[in-house]
């Protein structure tokens, strides 16, 4: 039995307030996957931090108006999942890239990720970046590196000057001797 109309209406609303705070959404086709495969896919993306939900396609339009998901209207045909995350931007992308690995049956369709739409072969390359704490490291790092890197030049030509001061005040002595 469908859902009643007020049903409908509290569950597009809610849809549409986590379609306004995802900061990544993945489309996928989970045709070919039986329950055990879908229950361990919702677990890991769990555990990432997303939520994957089913969702008809009417509602999934309305509910989609207005926010960045929109943009994903075309491909709303068929059975549709959809990974949503507030949080980490790779690691929806990431989950999912792998799971299909073992899983050929889900197909990775489009995505959106902070208003811009991911076709399939982008969002497996955004699985392959370094997780958002690797990098800020990776920065921190560069970032670091740059004034030490700045003394030892400015300290370099001191240094040539210290050298030959040196070596003239050695040349001088050995000369006096």
């Amino acid at each position: 039995m469908g859902l009643q109309r007020k049903e409908k209406e509290g569950l597009v609303a809610d849809l549409q307030e986590k379609f306004k705070s995802a900061k990544v959404a993945i489309l996928t086709d989970f045709t070919g996957l039986n329950v055990d495969q879908m229950t361990e896919l919702r677990r890991q993306l769990r555990q990432a931090g997303t939520e994957y939900k089913v969702v008809k396609n009417t509602l999934l339009r309305r509910a989609s108006e207005n926010t960045d998901l929109a943009l994903l209207a075309d491909y709303f045909d068929g059975p549709n999942g959809i990974a949503l995350s507030s949080e980490d931007l790779v690691a929806s992308a990431k989950v999912m890239t792998e799971f299909r690995e073992d899983n050929p049956a889900l197909l990775i369709k489009v995505g959106v990720v902070e208003g811009h739409v991911l076709e399939a072969e982008q969002i497996k390359t955004l699985a392959f970046l370094p997780s958002r704490e690797i990098l800020l490291g990776k920065l921190l790092a560069l970032m670091q590196a740059g004034p030490g890197r700045l003394v030892q030049v400015l300290n370099s030509p001191l240094q040539r000057l210290m050298l030959l001061l040196g070596s003239v005040k050695r040349a001088k002595e050995s000369s006096e001797q």
